[in-house]
């Protein structure tokens, strides 16, 4: 393995986490996000040139894409994470067992964090702050479409990490190769747990590839269904919104449910997005499509049981959505969907872990072993049992 020495080094970096109080982590990240917002024209340049190799009618240009006002974003994002509480040395059960043995479940960091990521700067920034905010270091495997953007945006965290002498290797950032993300899969012993956070290709790969843990991320093929008893303004706000806010992004509405008996309201709902989006229009090749892109399924059921059918045979479990004044079936479709967030009334632009009010997110978890949803300070800790006794031995 060539990079055992880095996850090795790695490995013990994080444990030197455990010595550096909150305080200090919050004032480390408050320095970076000052770094973030003085260095921008920096981080620019180096994104000018991951963007200047990318045509703008991908789909990840969007994705790729940084700008004043989003280096703003993340950087007000690290600070909002800085003055959250830590997940640290909570103690979640606490009991004294017939025998005298007192027992104490405690959260503490996972160790080392991998993250597998595709055309998405930021989260270099978001995994960092939450990383560090939790304890745990972080091997990040970004795309090489990013990986200019990628390696400034390190190059200035570790630049902060030395005037606060902590060690750099606390966040490592791999060769963009597809040699280096094999390398991390299979870190067993150097990486606690692996999150990739992209597409599906992606996300299946390192599901079937990996032999450290994995938490799945990411994919989404979002609907959202106007029901029988809908409101025309709502829906027309809600899916222009979950549907164009930014294509590029999981979140994304993908498919449109209607109700037959509100077809005729179709033209009035679809219209703040004539000529923006591409529409399909009862396309079952395209049912189960992901877009990322201004496109767009435009479905019609003949009931609320034919949508909770179509979106449990065609959702990924990440979000879905239903329009209507009627709560009987708000509260059907709530309890029916399986998937990470249900939204009644609402866009499904909102899944998002600053939205969330978690300060910044490190991926959606689309699956049910472990967190689910925005995941952030709290999804990446985990616990550990801390024992006292006075003799008892057992029988």
């Amino acid at each position: 393995m060539q990079l055992e020495e880095t996850f090795k080094r790695v490995k013990q970096a994080s444990k030197t986490l455990a010595l550096l109080s909150d305080q200090q982590r919050n004032d480390i990240l408050l320095a970076v996000a000052d770094a973030i917002e003085a260095q921008q024209k920096r981080i620019l340049k180096a994104n000018a040139q991951d963007l200047a190799r990318m045509e703008r009618t991908n789909p990840l240009y969007d994705r790729l894409q940084l700008t004043e006002k989003r280096l703003g974003d993340i950087a007000s994002d690290m600070r909002n994470v800085a003055t959250l509480p830590s997940p640290l040395g909570h103690i979640t059960k606490q009991k004294t067992l017939p025998n005298g043995l007192r027992l104490c479940r405690v959260s503490v960091p996972f160790g080392v964090i991998g993250m597998i990521y595709e055309a998405r700067p930021n989260v270099t920034f978001d995994v960092f702050s939450l990383c560090f905010k939790s304890g745990n270091a972080c091997v990040l495997k970004g795309g090489k479409d990013a990986d200019s953007s990628n390696r400034e945006a390190v190059a200035l965290i570790h630049e902060v990490l030395r005037q606060y002498g902590v060690e750099e290797d606390v966040v490592t950032l791999l060769p963009a190769t597809h040699e280096a993300t094999g390398e991390m899969l299979s870190a067993v012993g150097y990486i606690d747990l692996c999150i990739p956070r992209g597409g599906r290709k992606l996300i299946d790969f390192v599901r079937d590839t990996a032999r450290v843990p994995v938490i799945e991320t990411g994919a989404g093929v979002v609907h959202t269904y106007f029901d029988k008893d809908g409101d025309l303004a709502k829906g027309r706000a809600i899916v222009c919104n979950a549907k164009t806010r930014r294509v590029s992004v999981c979140n994304a509405l993908d498919t449109l449910l209607i109700h037959k008996d509100r077809l005729g309201d179709l033209p009035e709902l679809l219209s703040p997005m004539e000529g923006k989006v591409e529409f399909f229009f009862n396309d079952e090749s395209r049912y189960d499509t992901e877009f990322m892109d201004y496109k767009m399924n435009v479905v019609t059921v003949d009931s609320l049981d034919e949508a909770l059918a179509h979106i449990d045979r065609y959702g990924s479990g990440h979000s879905e959505a239903i329009v209507t004044e009627n709560e009987e079936a708000a509260r059907k479709f709530q309890q029916h969907v399986d998937a990470a967030c249900v939204y009644w009334n609402a866009p499904t632009s909102f899944t998002d872990g600053a939205q969330f009010g978690l300060g910044a997110e490190i991926g959606i978890s689309t699956q049910k072993l472990g967190p689910r949803g925005p995941m952030a300070l709290e999804e990446i800790t985990t616990y550990k049992w801390l024992i006292e006794g006075e003799g008892q031995t057992r029988v």
